[in-house]
């Protein structure tokens, strides 16, 4: 869908802006942040907090850091008088595991740049927004165009292990802004809200017996195979038929499964973890109980077997924010000017951002790189992208907070 409706940007203003932005200097910063192993697990982003403080502190910004943890550091940065809207960024500082090492090509941790493209664990998610933002937020503060709100720039800990650090930024003292633009791989699409989740972990029991005489026993995998066909059977179909505009369909996917004691042995035991994804006007609690009727229905009428289903984690509906609100119209004047793309769209892995919206902040999300890419091995971003994705969020930001905005507050 296309929004007609636009913030407008003053041309000067806005090359000003653009001029301040160096791109080699942006696509080294990124490939420094690249190069420092932020792994979480451990979580330990220190390293990278300190590459983020340096050229923000070099601005004027005013940065400071919000640890909750020994390595869990937030970097939250401000610019501007705070005498009107305020707009945050936000994107997150860990990464991944790399996985086996051998399935990469490049070096996991190398920041090479091969064909325009910078290759590395965390070059696009989430280095790439990380950068975007720190040097937006920077041409912003060289361009000396004079504004009327504040931009909070924060780069968190912690994404990868549910929001820790996202979480303790909005806890803190006087953190209420006006709209926050959360730094993730949309293609340089303006993502106005992200699905929900209501993951499930399902287990089936049984009665231990001897393999050779099955019959004696009562089969708890057997069972989950009864589970799954009866999901993908009665469940699945429905699921695909749930859409919404902006968003690819609800869906489930098993992604985990165990069971067995022995290979002689018929197993007493079986688990699986359904990871359920929510579109707008679906509830978590409705969803787990749908899929807990589908699973207790397979196994009713097979003697011996039962079947719990429990929240993997407490459930969190989609988020979406008003497509014709200030931020998104921000966001599109940017990409407009751009000559990027203006149609809106929906976001399908979670983010920070459903932490801010719960929190009643609207939120949308905004970044270079493709998020099929993103945990793969030989992760990579274009150069191009980061540059555009800095670009936009830079402009994004004058929209909103320039003295000669117009309609930049809600």
């Amino acid at each position: 869908m296309t929004l007609e409706t636009h913030l407008d940007l003053v041309e000067e203003e806005a090359q000003a802006v653009l001029a301040a932005i160096d791109p080699e200097e942006t696509i080294d910063f990124l490939r420094e942040l690249v190069r420092v192993p932020s792994v979480n697990p451990p979580g330990d982003v220190s390293a990278a907090a300190d590459i983020c403080q340096r050229p923000l502190l070099g601005a004027g910004l005013d940065v400071r850091v919000l640890s909750y943890a020994p390595g869990r550091d937030n970097v939250v940065a401000e610019l501007g008088p705070g005498d009107g809207p305020v707009l945050c960024f936000n994107a997150h500082l860990d990464v991944v595991p790399i996985g086996d090492e051998s399935s990469w090509t490049h070096a996991p941790f190398g920041a090479e740049i091969d064909n325009g493209r910078v290759y590395g664990r965390g070059a696009g998610d989430d280095k790439a927004s990380v950068t975007a933002q720190v040097m937006g937020a920077i041409a912003l503060a060289r361009s000396g165009v004079p504004l009327r709100g504040q931009l909070i720039v924060t780069e968190v800990a912690d994404e990868e292990t549910r929001g820790a650090g996202a979480l303790h930024v909005i806890a803190s003292p006087g953190f209420r802004p006006d709209g926050v633009i959360v730094g993730e791989q949309t293609l340089n699409r303006v993502a106005i809200g992200e699905k929900g989740s209501a993951g499930v972990n399902v287990v089936v029991s049984g009665r231990t017996a001897h393999g050779a005489l099955p019959w004696e026993g009562a089969n708890a995998v057997g069972g989950m195979a009864r589970v799954i066909v009866a999901l993908e059977d009665r469940l699945l179909p429905q699921l695909q038929q749930r859409t919404h505009p902006y968003f690819k369909p609800s869906s489930a996917s098993v992604n985990l499964i165990e069971g067995g004691v022995k290979a002689n042995v018929v197993p007493d035991r079986c688990s699986m973890f359904i990871d359920r994804r929510l579109v707008p006007g679906e509830d978590p609690a409705t969803a787990v109980a749908e899929m807990r009727a589908v699973a207790e229905e397979a196994v009713s009428s097979h003697p011996g077997l039962s079947v719990t289903v429990t929240p993997a984690y407490e459930g969190l509906p989609a988020t979406m924010s008003d497509p014709d609100g200030f931020l998104a119209r921000a966001m599109l004047a940017a990409n407009r000017f751009l000559g990027l793309s203006t149609e809106l769209t929906g976001f399908s892995m979670a983010t920070d951002g459903r932490f801010f919206g719960a929190a009643g902040f609207p939120t949308i999300i905004y970044g270079p790189g493709d998020p099929g890419l993103a945990h793969v091995p030989d992760e990579w971003v274009g150069v191009d992208e980061v540059l555009e994705a800095t670009r936009a969020y830079a402009l994004a930001a004058l929209a909103m907070l320039s003295q000669s905005a117009s309609g930049g507050s809600r």
